[in-house]
């Protein structure tokens, strides 16, 4: 008969859980310790009920997977729900967990707000000690480079559960867990009240840019030029983008490259208002270049694309030679009526783009709108003069607004780095919450042990 297994004991248990010195990824106060996650934590690995029964699922029980984590320290709502049936057949995993992905984004986590099961690709760590101090150690920069550190791949990383298990946990005294997570909170949500301002700075930047060019289009940006240069607010008149252009003509329709002699633009390529240079198509056809070939000034219109995009104008500078794909037009535009700048801005306008949207016909996934509904559409035409100052202050007030648009999208960027950087500081003791006096955390662990 084989021989039966003797049961260790508290301090042969205590050395399991303790992680060597020379393991220890760096010092914490006396009064804590470096432990295996195993110790303080039931890691369980989620699995999909199968689908070959649809009754388990549609009901009201959280299935949860990777992109529900997103959520974070609030993950609630599941991208899925299973059953009554669906549940009997799942492991539940309690709330106040933190469920890590260990498969793909390895390292993002969720603290689940209430019970719930997860796929396969995600590992829960039931705490046997504060949930929320577990949870914020689980993101932090150090544990998610540990994590990466134990996964093992063939077509895929993963980490597995006695991996997961074996990660090093800093554990503080118990009564110190919850004045980190108090500090940590504390902070937090100053920072995030101050995210919250700076992504109203970030996201609003369209609207700031459509007030700009209503004002632009509807004469209330210059109308003190006008006054300082004797021009008559009558001096406007509605003119037809047919009436303003000497043609409308389609771009090649030929098959392009990944390299020749000649950029092709794609409708890929304009991009607010001007061309983007990147994921470029190339073509080496003298007929189509000579044919399609571009001029610095020339306004390509979008005519074909998804209905949010269809109508999206640009102007081509001349950066570099290149032609134009059949899903763009070019409107030759006389030169002696409209400035270029002028009418691309205009085409990019809301009024433009409520004009697009009654005028576009819809297929499976695209719109299309013809030359003959763009040469239909009427723009408000200033004189050449109060054009070109027209385009000199949206130019000026478009510049300002990206500045600002771009520092508040910094200030967003630090603020994201300034929470790893107190996460950081919460678990080396850094955060002054830490008393030296308090009993170490050994007898926590050992207290942790013996309940289990």
């Amino acid at each position: 008969m084989p021989k039966k297994k003797t049961a260790l004991t508290i301090e042969e248990r205590l050395q399991q859980a303790l992680v060597p010195a020379e393991e220890q990824p760096y010092e914490v106060p006396e009064n804590w310790v470096w432990v295996r996650l195993g110790a303080i934590a039931e890691i369980v690995t989620g699995g999909t009920p199968s689908k070959k029964h649809p009754e388990y699922y549609g009901g009201n029980f959280p299935f949860y997977k990777p992109s529900d984590l997103d959520q974070g320290r609030l993950t609630y709502d599941a991208s899925e729900y299973l059953s009554e049936e669906g549940k009997k057949v799942s492991r539940i995993i309690p709330k106040n967990s933190t469920a890590v992905c260990c498969i793909g984004s390895i390292g993002k986590c969720g603290y689940l707000m209430c019970e719930g099961t997860t796929n396969q690709q995600i590992n829960s760590a039931i705490p046997k000690i504060n949930s929320l101090c577990m949870y914020y150690y689980l993101c932090t920069e150090n544990f998610v480079q540990n994590l990466l550190s134990m996964a093992s791949a063939t077509t895929i990383a993963i980490v597995n559960k006695s991996k997961m298990e074996s990660c090093a946990f800093p554990l503080p005294p118990l009564s110190e867990q919850q004045r980190i997570v108090e500090r940590i909170e504390e902070l937090f949500a100053k920072l995030d009240e101050a995210k919250e301002r700076l992504q109203e700075v970030a996201d609003s930047f369209a609207v700031r840019k459509a007030a700009i060019l209503h004002k632009a289009f509807t004469g209330e940006l210059t109308k003190q030029w006008r006054c300082e240069n004797g021009v008559s607010d009558e001096s406007w008149e509605e003119k037809t983008i047919g009436e303003i252009c000497s043609s409308l003509k389609y771009g090649t329709s030929k098959k392009s490259s990944d390299d020749g002699e000649v950029v092709v633009l794609r409708m890929g390529n304009l991009q607010n208002g001007e061309i983007d240079w990147s994921n470029l198509a190339y073509t080496s056809d003298e007929e189509d270049i000579k044919k399609y070939l571009l001029k610095s000034g020339d306004v390509l219109f979008n005519r074909t694309n998804s209905p949010e995009l269809v109508g999206k104008t640009s102007i081509y500078r001349g950066e570099m030679p290149a032609i134009y794909a059949g899903y763009l037009i070019k409107l030759d535009y006389e030169k002696n009526i409209v400035v270029g700048d002028y009418l691309n801005y205009y085409l990019n306008s809301s009024k433009a783009k409520e004009y697009y949207m009654q005028v576009k016909t819809d297929g499976v996934s695209q719109s299309n709108i013809n030359a003959k509904k763009i040469g239909e559409f009427e723009i408000p035409l200033p004189t050449l003069s109060e054009q070109h100052e027209i385009v000199r202050l949206i130019d000026d007030l478009l510049a300002r607004e990206r500045k600002a648009q771009q520092a508040a999208e910094q200030a967003l960027a630090s603020i994201d780095l300034m929470k790893k950087s107190i996460l950081a500081c919460a678990f080396r003791g850094e955060l002054g919450t830490n008393k030296a006096s308090e009993a170490s955390a050994l007898e926590l662990l050992r207290q942790v042990l013996a309940e289990n």
